[in-house]
């Protein structure tokens, strides 16, 4: 008997630990994540473009402050999108099909109106504008049959400093692509977004002091 109930305290064991780690990323993890560099008030605060996914399954609020004014950010925001746009400034290998994010503001692609398309290799679809305010917000959304997504991005303030806002929502179908989605939502989207945010900032201030 005593051998039995070693291998079943074993086994217990071995059951528990997925659980108890998956119960720490949720309580300690994935708030973080979900929140990186924003505050609470961020986080909370009701946002353009929530309306589009009133349901969500998720709901991120990224953000970073960056050393300059909201019209030096603006350029590098409005030209985003893949190829023949200038890029996601992410990881581009994955975002941007290989192609390199620009390093300088493409004159060309300063113009964004509702109903654009910025494509999002290598998929073959893309986020359609919703919404644009000068130098205040873009709304970005996806609606397909197993997804809908909505992408504020917010930019406050005035003077020589600027808060940009990442906010996303993000409804699956239920079923299993629609829980695949959700999953790299919450680990990919991340890093992503995390990347995205430092390389604006850098590309915005550099561009700013040299003015």
């Amino acid at each position: 008997m005593k051998p039995r109930r070693a291998i079943y305290r074993l086994l217990r064991r071995v059951l528990m630990s997925p659980v108890i780690g998956l119960a720490g990323y949720l309580a300690l993890i994935r708030p973080r994540l979900l929140r990186w560099g924003a505050t609470c008030g961020e986080a909370q605060r009701p946002l353009p473009g929530d309306a589009i996914v009133p349901r969500a399954h998720i709901q991120a609020t990224r953000a970073i402050t960056v050393e300059a004014p909201p019209e030096a950010v603006w350029p590098w925001l409005v030209q985003m999108g893949g190829q023949p746009r200038a890029g996601w400034y992410g990881y581009d290998r994955v975002t941007n099909d290989g192609h390199p994010s620009a390093e300088s503001i493409v004159p060309e692609l300063q113009r964004l109106e509702r109903g654009d398309l910025l494509p999002t290799p290598p998929f073959g679809t893309g986020y359609t504008v919703e919404q644009v305010e000068p130098e205040r917000t873009i709304v970005l959304a996806i609606r397909a049959f197993h997804v809908r997504i909505s992408w504020a991005i917010v930019l406050l303030g005035a003077g020589e400093q600027t808060r940009l806002l990442f906010r996303l929502r993000v409804w699956c179908r239920p079923g299993l692509l629609g829980l695949v989605y959700l999953v790299l939502s919450e680990s990919a989207d991340f890093l992503i977004t995390r990347k995205q945010l430092i390389t604006i900032k850098a590309l915005a201030e550099s561009t700013h002091c040299k003015s």
